[in-house]
């Protein structure tokens, strides 16, 4: 275990769930909705533990890791198959843990080509984690692509939430990224299901904002959420501050909107379960 560890784990009434936030386009929100969804639950009294499945490593840098801490993580867990419980540490933010993502990340997409099972290498590295519930979800925030890092994800997920931000051809996008569920849902994970779309960067002021929110309700119809994420300041200056808007501005019409969407996605989540 790191010097840095999580804290001690917690018993759960049920299974882990594995949420991968995935969009194969850069700047939609992806990583700040992974950050401020998983901060959410936390305080909410889930169990959360993210993972950084991004070379970029920008969810590492929003929770306040440096560059120069991220010695385990990702990449380890799944190149040098060092055990999940070597590489997660704690946030400092109660309930909410992280796997942070090293810059060596950035070579695993070549390095998993040649190697033998490679579309379960996460699958197989989170077995023991899952096994044990101590988390009520692990979020696996990946990168803007659909490489065999996000394939990874998707066969490790249990379902896929997509951002899908408020701007012109976002629709037109995101039909590669739905048939890349469906191609891993057919051969690698029959069990993936699409959890939900969450529209963010909305602009009340702009009527396209409006017209994809309606198209794309109009495509997708229930499995969109109908909290929005608006265009807010305080979500573009909190990963500077290496905090969660939550943290940085809770009073924020981001950190509200955010709190509004992780309501609504537990919802969404006990009408799954029965619960």
């Amino acid at each position: 275990m790191s010097d840095n560890s999580p804290s001690e784990p917690v018993a759960l009434a049920r299974k882990t769930r594995v949420l991968a936030i995935a969009n194969q386009k850069g700047g939609v929100g992806k990583t700040t909705t992974a950050i401020n969804l998983a901060t959410a639950l936390a305080a909410g009294g889930e169990r959360v533990l993210l993972i950084d499945l991004d070379p970029q490593g920008n969810a590492s840098t929003g929770l306040g890791i440096s560059r120069e801490e991220r010695t385990l993580g990702t990449y380890c867990m799944l190149m040098l198959h060092t055990p999940v419980e070597d590489v997660i540490r704690s946030t400092g933010i109660p309930g909410l843990d992280v796997i942070a993502a090293e810059p060596d990340l950035a070579g695993a997409e070549i390095e998993l080509v040649s190697l033998p099972r490679r579309e379960y290498r996460l699958r197989d590295a989170l077995a023991p984690a899952r096994a044990e519930s101590r988390y009520s979800f692990i979020i696996l925030d990946c990168p803007p692509s659909l490489g065999l890092l996000t394939v990874n994800a998707l066969v490790a997920a249990d379902s896929a939430l997509v951002p899908l931000q408020c701007e012109f051809y976002a629709l037109e996008g995101i039909s590669g990224l739905v048939r890349t569920i469906d191609a891993v849902r057919r051969g690698l994970n029959p069990a993936l299901k699409l959890q939900g779309i969450v529209l963010t960067m909305f602009d009340k002021r702009n009527s396209l904002s409006d017209l994809v929110a309606s198209d794309a309700r109009g495509y997708f119809g229930a499995v969109v959420y109908n909290t929005m994420i608006p265009r807010n300041i305080r979500i573009t200056e909190a990963p500077s501050h290496g905090k969660p808007v939550l943290l940085y501005d809770f009073r924020s019409a981001g950190s509200q909107a955010y709190v509004q969407f992780a309501n609504e996605f537990l919802k969404r989540e006990r009408s799954r379960v029965g619960a």
